[in-house]
């Protein structure tokens, strides 16, 4: 099979090949997928440039947690009704050194979810990492029907589908952060009711404007930069709300305010896909798939690169300024 792999860490152009590698066979439990796309996320880029861990985990790794495409092969255990079932895949490279950019790959059957007839290869593979977390961030820490949702980020991977799972749920109020137009048009697409360009906008007033002069009025906050957000979550959030965060790159190591944290009784959420119960995993995929089957979801995608793009693929993603996916083409 042709597959694009690397063998060290490093720069995307540095160290990643493409080229044929022997076609796996699933194990117990498994199922094998034909994948016909697979998505990059920021995780799979942080992993190949060695960005926390410096040291191969496999000898050789094929990247990317996400994808989709048709079970072609099934193992021991798995019913054979399985067989040409068209899914879409989450966790493939997680403690396992073969992912999605390769024409085939294995992964237990529970990662691969049954994608409804009618939508694209391409949307399945933008699901996965970015969709699960947003789902997580929303729901954690009960329903949100009837409150108010603040998205950091609303035009991010995670951000977009948290503004619809919010919507969704019920929110009677979804308001996102972006930082230019473009994102802007993104989050009001998605369903956010108001939109704050923080770079420009005072955030904390304008929360307060939109809750119609009440500062703090935020139920909970889904958060893609926890230290350089958590001044101003610490003054719209209510009493008893809720910081549910799954990044915070430009502050690695923030100062915790143990004593305003206390004093409004807060929840801070980490989340974390891969590291998720079962069972939170299982309520995301059922609420993404049911969400698909009813048209629910909408989806962002910058651009579809072949497989042998690479590359420029992972460098796109690094990029951190186009908006939506970027995915590969798997021929």
């Amino acid at each position: 099979m042709r597959a694009a792999y690397y063998e060290s860490k490093g720069p995307a152009r540095d160290v990643l090949r493409v080229g044929e590698r022997p076609t796996p066979q699933p194990a117990v439990g498994e199922v094998r997928v034909r994948v016909h796309a697979s998505a990059v996320n920021p995780s799979d880029t942080k992993a190949r440039g060695g960005l926390r861990i410096r040291e191969m985990p496999f000898p050789l790794v094929i990247p990317h947690q996400d994808g989709a495409g048709i079970i072609d092969a099934v193992g021991p255990g798995v019913d054979a009704a399985r067989l040409g079932e068209r899914v879409w895949i989450y966790e493939a490279n997680l403690n396992r050194p073969f992912g999605t950019a390769a024409q085939y790959t294995c992964v237990p059957a529970h990662k691969a979810v049954a994608l409804p007839d009618g939508i694209d290869f391409t949307i399945g593979a933008c699901l996965g990492i970015p969709a699960m977390t947003a789902h997580r961030c929303v729901f954690a820490d009960g329903p949100v029907d009837g409150r108010t949702v603040l998205v950091h980020g609303g035009a991010g991977a995670v951000g977009y589908y948290a503004v619809q799972f919010a919507r969704l749920g019920g929110a009677a109020r979804v308001i996102a952060t972006v930082s230019r137009p473009q994102q802007a048009d993104r989050a009001r697409e998605a369903g956010a009711g108001a939109v704050i360009d923080y770079r420009s906008e005072d955030l904390a007033a304008r929360v307060r404007e939109i809750c119609g002069g009440t500062q703090a009025c935020v139920d909970r906050v889904i958060d893609v930069a926890f230290g350089a957000n958590l001044a101003v979550n610490l003054t719209v959030l209510r009493p008893s709300g809720v910081i549910a965060t799954y990044a915070s790159d430009a502050q690695p190591e923030p100062k915790i305010p143990f004593w305003p944290l206390l004093a409004k009784d807060l929840t801070v959420r980490f989340v974390l896909v891969y590291a998720m119960p079962e069972q939170a995993h299982a309520d995301a995929a059922a609420s993404i798939t049911d969400a698909l089957k009813r048209g629910a979801l909408k989806h962002q995608i910058h651009r579809v690169f072949e497989l042998d793009e690479i590359v420029a693929a992972h460098e796109a993603t690094e990029a951190m300024t186009n908006v939506g996916k970027v995915l590969l083409r798997i021929g």
